[in-house]
């Protein structure tokens, strides 16, 4: 899924608003059409690459120093974020004000916004690329089994321990972005990759998203690039959709043995509890969940039982830094807690941390120093 804060609202891209009940009387071919039809919808939609920008905020006022943006949808989210609108880009910080006649957020850089204008926090709050926070870098070219996946090349003090950075579902290479500088005082070389179905890389067969289950082979294809440039070992850092293409990796790449640690952020480490986080959402009943993982099953092969990671471990389970947020809507956090928990049962070393209240892949964004020791402190203790 999508790591990628305000890259989407809901991971899966359907829009709000829909509802829906299953009556429980007199089942029939009528009574079933409804529920079978909605699972279906949903499955397309989980599995679609098409990527639908939302602007949910609204400028009600901006100059050099502040925006003042409508109390609505996630203007009072904590801390640092990238605030977009269509032709622009700015950086905000935490809120200063908060009322029913706005939220008023410092701007720390970027043009002000237009007053009026429609625009969204993103979590991503850097962007282009890895110049915007200080770093040197090349794009490089990643053959996959699909064709060239571009990435981006950072280099370290370090030769032999490389990081591999995976984006989450629909979510752009720019979310890695608030990690790297930590990552690179550490020493690490760093690939910043991308995978089927991004818009700078080649689609799937079938032009849909296979949830973790395909995706890894890019991932292990740019692991392999790193072995051939002198990496001996990695470290993955996944948002998302991205710990769950780590976890495959793990139970079926070769490379497996060579990661020497993961850091997991916002991690989507039960496929079955994540959906039905989403239904709850849209106020869906919870079989639809099942109809829904059964098409979806049946359409891209996927066996969703494997991606239960507290059921189904990673044949290789290096140590893993997992970090959720308790306001995730988009992936519950409590699938995070519960692997936690039963981590040291399965011979798995793991530290769990928990940031309140903010929104999917945001705990960057809440505290960016906390975030980043609480990453330098895991992986001097494994890596360096």
């Amino acid at each position: 899924m999508t790591t990628r804060g305000a890259r989407s609202r809901i991971i899966d891209g359907v829009s709000r608003g829909v509802r829906t009940g299953v009556g429980i009387g007199g089942i029939g071919l009528g009574s079933l059409a409804l529920p079978v039809g909605i699972g279906w919808f949903y499955a397309r939609v989980l599995l679609d690459t098409t990527i639908r920008p939302l602007y949910p905020e609204r400028v009600i006022a901006a100059d050099a120093g502040s925006v003042t943006l409508a109390p609505l949808a996630w203007a009072t989210q904590p801390g640092t974020w990238g605030l977009r609108w269509a032709g622009g880009f700015a950086l905000v910080g935490p809120v200063r004000e908060a009322g029913r006649a706005g939220v008023v957020r410092p701007l720390l850089a970027g043009p002000p916004p237009p007053a009026g204008a429609r625009a969204m926090l993103d979590a991503a709050a850097f962007e282009p690329d890895p110049a915007a926070v200080g770093l040197e870098f090349s794009e490089v070219a990643i053959s996959t089994p699909l064709g060239t996946c571009p990435a981006w090349h950072v280099p370290g003090a370090d030769g032999d321990t490389w990081a591999v950075l995976v984006h989450g579902r629909g979510g752009p290479r720019r979310e890695s972005l608030r990690v790297l500088p930590a990552l690179h005082a550490l020493g690490l070389s760093a690939l910043v990759v991308s995978y089927r179905n991004d818009p700078e890389a080649p689609a799937s067969p079938d032009g849909r998203y296979h949830l973790g289950d395909t995706e890894w082979l890019d991932v292990e294809a740019a692991m392999e690039h790193a072995v051939a440039a002198g990496a001996r070992r990695f470290v993955l850092v996944g948002w998302s959709m991205g710990a769950a293409i780590i976890g495959a990796l793990l139970s079926r790449s070769a490379l497996a043995a060579r990661v020497a640690a993961c850091v997991w952020d916002a991690p989507l480490v039960d496929w079955r509890a994540t959906l039905r986080q989403q239904a709850r959402i849209r106020h869906l009943p919870p079989a639809l969940t099942e109809v829904t993982t059964r098409v979806a099953g049946r359409r891209i092969g996927i066996d969703f039982d494997r991606f239960d990671l507290g059921a189904h471990p990673p044949a290789v389970r290096p140590p893993t830094l997992v970090i959720h947020t308790t306001g995730d809507s988009a992936v519950p956090a409590a699938p995070s807690r519960r692997l936690a928990a039963v981590a040291p049962e399965l011979g798995w070393p793991m530290t769990y941390l928990e940031v309140p209240d903010a929104e999917h892949t945001a705990a960057w964004n809440a505290d960016p120093a906390a975030y980043e020791d609480a990453v330098t402190r895991f992986l001097a203790r494994w890596v360096t």
